[in-house]
């Protein structure tokens, strides 16, 4: 009886196990083979027929396996009443009938190489371009009572922040179309710039706006900048006609003449440089044509100014760029209009705060680009405006609040990092300086301490060392009486003010042209192995209060006395 029941229970265990093994194998077979089913951009248009159209192109241009692929992207995504609609306007049947060329850069003017949400846009250009190398333009507009997010001053957004595995869709009501004619072109096509065209053939700038985008040797762009006025701005101000112009400004008779009134006036509406109003907003003054001339730009509220100063405490009211109508896309520029017109102005020393870390190429990679807890490390080829002898890296480093390292009390909460500043590493640095104006300044430089930093620095500008040099092992001082302390050629430059950031006087420099400078940090002593920090470098005029307005600390902000 004891056998029987002995096997009794093995049977029973044997068909335990059995059953076990036979639900694991089921189980097994549930288990999903990849852990993420959100689809990729090209998926999800395969997925929705109302975008069958823009597949289309992504699949002639051979751009559709691209934008499958994971990665962080932007697509602005046009309907199939869009693209029909620009067939139509094409005169043509199919997308096939479209050259290839033109779709290829029609497509990538659709795609963007990160992931941009609608809380990012501002009224003007997405700081980062397209694939096809234009910028995207976005703004707000009432439609039909609603409140709209238009995209290059054409089309709408009817469908925003649609999520998908590799980026965010935007839906467009219309197809964006690539800025092929040229500054020239494009203002000889609008009948309102008719008068200040006319002054452009007279004076020979036509034909300089209309050549083609180029790259130099340093692959610096040719782009120009353009500040126009329409027949109406000239009208307002008793210009009816070319005759007039040159009645008033043609001193020389001759306004193919550089040195001639006519072409100055001419010239000095001509920025170097790709210019939106983004751009404009965040510089103090900007380079023109006109020799040694420059235009100052001030941000009132909402309004972008053109030449408004003070000077011995009178205002000198500026001219407002007309804002909704600016940010005209050109293949070789941007246009910008004038509510009025305005005149070459002498123009006296203005303070210049250098932000070392607002360089060009930073401030395009808008998820970097003053966002605490982000960095980047980049080779000198990645910047157009800093140079090195070696092969090192640089960092931008924006910091994270309470890291601990006390960076984010820096001017907008970012330092430039050195690592290592000494001979083959980083050293010397130079820094292609804003626009200064001509004059003589006091020029402070200020960093985050550190103790294994490099003990003595040398700054110059244009090759000329500066009488002092800057100690960045340095602690603030907290204690001296700020006017003492100035004495001594230091200060405390930001606030609310931390001992673990200096200031130092590095010395007076007569600016003798109007222009961009090369200022240069060169270790003379070598570090002990660790970072050096950069913040900001002020050039104040002489006469101006050398201590206020200081700088928010961690903010953007300046603070008078």
């Amino acid at each position: 009886m004891k056998k029987i029941l002995n096997l009794n229970n093995l049977l029973r265990f044997a068909l335990t196990v059995l059953v076990t093994i036979f639900i694991l194998n089921c189980t097994t077979q549930k288990y999903k083979e990849s852990t993420d089913e959100t689809l990729n951009i090209t998926e999800f248009l395969r997925a929705n027929e109302e975008y069958s159209l823009f597949l289309e192109i992504l699949d002639v241009t051979d751009y559709a396996s691209f934008m499958n692929t994971y990665g962080t992207y932007t697509l602005f995504l046009p309907t199939n009443d869009a693209v029909n609609q620009l067939l139509s306007d094409l005169g043509v049947s199919s997308v096939s009938d479209i050259p290839l060329e033109d779709l290829q850069e029609l497509a990538k003017l659709h795609i963007l190489p990160e992931s941009v949400n609608t809380t990012s846009f501002t009224d003007g250009k997405i700081p980062s371009p397209s694939l096809q190398g234009q910028f995207i333009i976005t703004g707000a507009a009432f439609i039909d009572g609603e409140s709209n997010i238009t995209v290059n001053k054409e089309a709408s957004i009817i469908n925003s922040n649609i999520e998908v595995g590799n980026g965010i869709i935007h839906v467009l009501n219309k197809v964006l179309r690539v800025a092929n004619k040229t500054l020239a072109k494009t203002m000889d096509d609008d009948e309102s710039l008719s008068l200040f065209t006319e002054a452009l053939k007279a004076t020979g700038w036509y034909d300089k706006l209309d050549e083609p985008l180029t790259y130099d040797a340093d692959s610096v762009s040719s782009h120009l900048t353009v500040l126009a006025q329409t027949n109406k701005v000239f009208q307002d101000n008793g210009f009816n006609n070319l005759d007039d112009l040159k009645a008033r400004y043609s001193h020389l008779g001759d306004p193919l003449n550089p040195e001639d009134s006519l072409n100055l006036f001419v010239a000095y509406r001509i920025l170097p440089g790709l210019n939106y109003m983004a751009d404009l907003a965040v510089t103090s003054a900007a380079l023109t044509k006109a020799p040694l001339e420059v235009v100052t730009l001030t941000l009132a509220s909402d309004s972008l100014l053109v030449n408004e100063v003070t000077f011995n405490n009178i205002l000198e009211k500026g001219v407002e760029i007309d804002r909704s109508a600016s940010d005209i896309t050109a293949s070789n520029g941007v246009i910008h209009l004038m509510k009025d017109n305005f005149f070459i102005k002498k123009r006296f020393p203005a303070p210049v705060y250098f932000d070392l870390g607002d360089q060009p190429e930073i401030r395009q990679l808008s998820s970097v680009f003053r966002k605490p807890g982000n960095s980047v490390s980049l080779k000198k080829s990645e910047l157009s405006e800093v140079d090195w002898p070696d092969d090192q890296s640089l960092i931008y480093r924006a910091a994270e609040i309470g890291n601990g390292a006390y960076l984010d009390r820096a001017w907008n909460g970012d330092v430039i990092e050195l690592t290592r500043f000494r001979n083959g590493f980083l050293d010397p640095i130079t820094f292609t300086t804003p626009v200064i104006i001509k004059g003589k300044y006091k020029v402070w430089v200020s960093y985050r301490q550190n103790g294994r930093s490099t003990a003595a620095c040398e700054v110059s500008l244009n090759g000329v060392p500066f009488a002092r040099r800057v100690n960045f092992t340095e602690y603030g001082n907290t204690s001296e009486p700020e006017r003492v302390l100035e004495s001594q050629g230091y200060k405390r430059h930001i606030e609310p003010f931390t001992n673990r950031f200096n200031c130092r006087l590095v010395g007076i420099v007569d600016v003798p042209t109007t222009g961009r400078h090369k200022l240069t940090f060169e270790a003379v002593q070598d570090s002990r192995n660790g970072e050096t920090w950069l913040d900001v470098v002020e050039f104040r005029p002489v006469d101006m209060d050398q201590l206020y307005p200081k700088f928010q600390s961690g903010g953007d902000g300046l603070i008078y006395e």
